[in-house]
Parts: structure tokens; sequence; C-alpha cells
């Protein structure tokens, strides 16, 4: 599965490492992964669900 997505990895990332995510967007779904690990676990969710995530964050 996760040859097949385009991953985009957070604007937070750095060469220094550190805690970060790489997103793939489909149109029923957001996948989400540990940008450390591409190879290990994704963890998806419903597009609402992302954006409701994201406007909590931002608040």
């Amino acid at each position: 599965m996760n040859a097949a997505l385009q991953w985009i990895k957070s604007s937070y990332s750095s060469e220094q490492g550190g805690d970060c995510i790489e997103i793939a967007t489909r149109p029923s779904a957001i996948h989400i992964r540990d940008s450390k690990n591409p190879d290990g676990p994704t963890f998806t969710v419903a597009p609402a669900t992302w954006t409701s995530f994201l406007t909590l964050t931002r608040d």
C-alpha cells in the first residue's frame, strides 16, 4: 500500500531527526505514518477527522 501513496513530510521535519509524521491523502482517507519508519505501520482516518484534528491543533 505505501508504495502507491504519495507521502508528504511535515513542514516541521528536519534533517536532525525528531518526532515527525508524513501523510498521504486520498479522497476517502488520510494515511499517517512515522517519517523515521516508512515501512512501519500506518494510521488511517477519514478526511473530516483529519480536518477536526488540524482545527484543534491550530486553536
